[in-house]
């Protein structure tokens, strides 16, 4: 068997388990990670959650700036009302100029419990107001650069390195597992989408998959013994490292039996399709398969036409998106010492509302970081720039105050012991003292 003839009927074998042919060019790339030892280390690690918002989430009508008089000027319809005593869906308060969005009640419980940081006024210093650009350059995490050819989690997992004192001991950093007799596991890298992310392209092996579902219900029939037959008969390397790797993830997707999976500690996650891609996020963290990067992805943020106020459109999405990441955080339980959560989107809405009882595309947004070692619930990060007419960007939009490279850099080396954070995001120092203090 040649290497076309693998590349079209293995790619087929693929789309087949319910993954994206995207995770046979991973295999490809990483294929002298499959030679050695046959056992994968589960050893118990940090993890990343990476949510992306697509579609440019309204940064002040989620992280609510209730103290700015101007805000409520520029918002007739639909803003948010202050949290006043008494007030029906009012913000709920922060720190007495900031309040969450009231359909963020979830986040609050987390606020209280000192594990939720919110950052306002983020974002990339790109002036594009195209989606599909400012998506690609926060994925790349090289803004107003389109030749950038890897995403940045993907550069993280690929040029991560140890240590002296750690490779001394012959361990990895943050937990990871020695590289002496064990190889990175299948899983290391999942992303719950039909197709690998920008931000997830690159050298590093990725699992790309609908649901765990499809993977494991599909790996027990004919499909699999057709791949474990390429992985044993075949007479390239190709097949060896594609059909190597699928078969070692069969073996492990069985062994962890995420078909009989139950929730903890009262977790009740959504049926929408984002509070399912976390509940089995949660399945593969629980179930010690070495994940180590996960990434999903929830649209439905560009409210250009009647985006509502304290309830409405948007007030529905973030309904959604709250209840689904605290389902996350309370099935994990203990585990969330050992995970960070970011939340992220492209760019931020108009400061003024416009003639449709909408936004229209932005400048600087808000996001967020939740786990057990993050220093939450005590401010909202980020400088504040304000909201009066010579404060705007532009004269239309929140004005940027933190690079969207700052915070992913000090979360990459605080939480997942990145080394060189600058050679994650090319073209950037990431000087430490712009650091925010996220964790």
């Amino acid at each position: 068997m040649n290497r076309r003839v693998f590349m079209k009927s293995g790619a087929m074998s693929l789309v087949t388990l319910g993954l994206s042919p995207s995770f046979l060019r991973r295999s490809v790339y990483g294929m002298d990670l499959l030679r050695g030892a046959s056992t994968h280390s589960n050893r118990r690690g940090k993890v990343l959650i990476c949510l992306f918002q697509r579609g440019a989430a309204d940064a002040l009508n989620v992280v609510v700036p209730h103290g700015e008089s101007a805000y409520y000027r520029l918002r007739p319809s639909i803003a948010i009302p202050r949290p006043v005593s008494g007030a029906a869906q009012a913000a709920l308060d922060l720190d007495g100029f900031f309040g969450l969005h009231p359909s963020l009640a979830p986040f609050k419980e987390l606020w209280d419990r000192g594990i939720l940081a919110p950052v306002h006024a983020v974002g990339s210093p790109s002036n594009t107001r195209s989606h599909f650009d400012a998506q690609d350059y926060m994925e790349s995490g090289t803004p107003d650069n389109k030749g950038t050819p890897d995403g940045w989690l993907n550069r993280y997992l690929a040029t991560r390195g140890t240590c002296e004192e750690c490779a001394a001991a012959g361990a990895r950093l943050a937990g990871h597992p020695q590289q002496s007799d064990s190889k990175p596991s299948p899983f290391e890298a999942v992303s719950m989408t039909p197709q690998t992310p920008r931000i997830l392209e690159g050298p590093a092996p990725v699992i790309a998959m609908n649901s765990l579902d499809e993977f494991s219900i599909r790996t027990n029939g004919s499909e699999a013994e057709r791949i474990e037959a390429l992985y044993r008969t075949g007479s390239t390397d190709v097949v060896h490292a594609a059909g190597g790797e699928m078969f070692e993830a069969m073996k492990i997707l069985r062994a962890a039996n995420p078909q009989q999976y139950s929730p903890e500690h009262g977790a009740d996650y959504p049926r929408s399709p984002f509070g399912q891609h976390l509940r089995q996020i949660a399945q593969l963290i629980k179930a010690d398969v070495g994940l180590e990067v996960a990434f999903a992805d929830v649209g439905g943020w560009d409210t250009h036409v009647n985006q509502g106020g304290a309830t409405g459109q948007l007030a529905g999405r973030l309904d959604d998106f709250a209840k689904s990441i605290q389902a996350l955080v309370a099935d994990l339980g203990d585990r969330m010492a050992d995970v960070a959560i970011l939340t992220m989107s492209e760019f931020g809405r108009t400061a003024r509302q416009n003639g449709n009882g909408g936004t229209d595309h932005g400048h600087a947004t808000a996001l967020f970081v939740i786990g057990g070692s993050v220093h939450g619930g005590k401010k909202v990060f980020g400088r504040w720039p304000g909201l009066e007419p010579e404060q705007l960007n532009e004269g239309r939009d929140l004005a940027l105050t933190t690079d969207f490279r700052s915070v992913f850099g000090e979360v990459a080396a605080k939480h997942l012991g990145a080394t060189k954070p600058e050679a994650i995001f090319p073209g950037f120092g990431n000087d430490r003292s712009n650091w925010l203090g996220l964790l």
